[in-house]
């Protein structure tokens, strides 16, 4: 296993993120989401590098094989820590995908660091520009939805992790889009997690404000969002992007889960080929609706 020193914790430990650097060519650092690892990226990892690009994908604190550290899971820290990683690899001319959480990170990342070393940024079913519904967040979601999670997972984290896999994949009575090897795959990851920062990344990509940190994103940015998206819904996330990044290229995917990355495997990564100005073999991409 490959392994990036972000620091050391609280007790003087280094925290390592665990990673895989797969090609060569463009940069493109794939950052996961709640609460799996990097290894969600398995259909980009294997088909983005085919391309000409050098695809790094790693797993933030706290999740998979990466330190499990009892503090820094806040985005600062989480924003700090891919800093670490694009140094200590000597990256540049990044491009940056941010999944779900991992979409605050890129935020964060952007206006904490002044994008240091990244040309480009995509949001993939994002958290982002901020979730929790407040008074001058009218739009956002209700901290009940939150709260029930917290109640899962410290009521039975493993039913908690079964059930939140079926709506991430949009798996239904009669919609079927994943296999239930691959909801066993994901289950398998997530629950290796650590139950601290499990909890504590929920109060974070629930409740951190990125609007003003979006606004520092100058580069070229895409935005890609599922309409069937029930964990993070569109109207709340990907439909309200454009407004603090107004020159991103938006994507809306007709009746895709949040899991996109699996269930629209093959648009997607054409789609991010084309982002970064590859062009695969394998056809165009199918971008959808553009703009709203």
């Amino acid at each position: 296993m490959s392994y990036i020193t972000a620091g050391k914790d609280a007790n003087g430990h280094d925290v390592k993120l665990h990673y895989t650097d797969q090609g060569q060519g463009n940069p493109i650092v794939l950052i996961h989401g709640w609460p799996a690892s990097h290894e969600m990226w398995e259909y980009q990892l294997a088909e983005l590098p085919k391309h000409g690009n050098r695809v790094i994908a790693y797993t933030r604190r706290g999740f998979g094989n990466s330190s499990k550290t009892w503090e820094g899971n806040e985005y600062d820290t989480l924003a700090d820590d891919l800093k670490a990683v694009l140094d200590e690899l000597d990256l540049q001319d990044v491009t940056l995908v941010g999944f779900s959480m991992g979409g605050g990170e890129v935020a964060r990342y952007m206006s904490r660091h002044g994008g240091a070393r990244v040309s480009r940024v995509a949001f993939v079913a994002a958290v982002t520009p901020f979730l929790l519904q407040t008074d001058d967040n009218p739009d956002g979601a209700p901290k009940e939805n939150f709260d029930k999670m917290i109640e899962g997972l410290h009521k039975d984290r493993f039913d908690f992790l079964s059930t939140f896999g079926k709506q991430f994949f949009g798996v239904g009575t009669l919609s079927h889009p994943v296999s239930q090897a691959t909801l066993d795959w994901m289950q398998a990851m997530c629950q290796i997690a650590s139950p601290r920062a499990t909890e504590q990344d929920v109060y974070a990509f629930a409740a951190t404000d990125f609007r003003q940190d979006l606004q520092a994103i100058k580069v070229p940015a895409l935005v890609i969002h599922g309409t069937s998206d029930e964990t993070v819904p569109i109207k709340v996330s990907g439909q309200r992007m454009t407004q603090y990044v107004p020159h991103a290229q938006y994507i809306e995917y007709d009746g895709a889960p949040h899991g996109l990355f699996v269930t629209e495997k093959d648009r997607l990564n054409q789609d991010l080929l084309d982002f970064v100005g590859v062009h695969s073999a394998a056809g165009t991409s199918a971008t959808g609706r553009q703009g709203f």
